[in-house]
This record gives structure tokens, sequence and C-alpha cells, in this order.
């Protein structure tokens, strides 16, 4: 990571450099999955951004956000589901807001990649309690909407 620069006292300024992605850990996610964290605000600020890029077939597991969650999908077309609800289709510029506590995933389709920007603000410390892996029946089921 960069080294932060102290503009003056009311504000921060961390220099852009390249950071090397870090590949999304296997009790998260199904698949090749990278992770670039872009930022977590400092105290008493709680929110944080990632960029995630997932390859054909790769996803996240079941998971929920105490606080809930923004996703602005950038490149290429993916899948997000809440439990219970139907498969979508998202595309470069959907906002997706996934709710308090509703669980859910959201990855790449079998055949395309996709790249999303995440941001979710963290209780207790805490921005994300993941569970288990989508199987491949819910991953693959031929439903989908589009629009």
């Amino acid at each position: 990571m960069s080294e932060d620069v102290k503009a003056n006292d009311d504000m921060k300024i961390q220099r852009a450099e390249a950071q090397e992605p870090i590949k999304g850990p296997a009790q998260c996610f199904t698949g090749d999955v990278y992770i670039s964290n872009l930022f977590n605000a400092p105290e008493p600020a709680r929110v944080g951004a990632a960029i995630v890029n997932f390859e054909p077939g790769a996803r996240t597991n079941w998971h929920t956000h105490p606080l809930g969650q923004t996703l602005v999908v950038t490149k290429g077309v993916g899948w997000t589901q809440c439990e219970g609800g139907k498969k979508t289709e998202i595309r470069p510029g959907d906002i997706i807001w996934c709710n308090c506590g509703r669980r859910h995933w959201h990855g790449a389709t079998s055949t395309e990649a996709m790249q999303h920007v995440a941001v979710q603000e963290a209780l207790d410390g805490n921005a994300v309690d993941w569970q288990e892996p989508v199987t491949d029946e819910i991953y693959l089921a031929e439903e989908v909407v589009k629009d």
C-alpha cells in the first residue's frame, strides 16, 4: 500500500499506486476471485470499499451484511440472488443494494467475467458474515431475470 500523505489537519490523501490484488479465500468464494482493497475509512467512520474481480464461474458464498452493501458493476456480466428470490443478471452501470441482514450471493456468470466495486459499513468491526458455498444447482439454475 502506498504511503499516506497528510494534506492538512482535516484531510488525508492516499496516493494512487498499483496494488497487487489478493486471491479471494476459498472459505468465502467458489472459483477464482481477486480483491483489491480501495479503502477502509478511519474511525469513527466505518465504511470500506474494494474492487472485486470474478472469473467465469466464480461467486461469493452465501453471506449477509449487518449494515447492508452497495455493489456497482463496472465490467462484464454477473448474477446476484437473495435467498428465496430469483437469480438476476447484473451488467456495467448497475447499482445493487443488498439489504441489511438479507442472505445473498453475487458473482460472474458461468461464461463471462464480472467486476464490481463493493461498498459496505462495519458494525462493531464486522462488515460481512460469511456462510456456506452456493451450490452448483442454485448457481446454474436456468431461470435468470434480465430486466
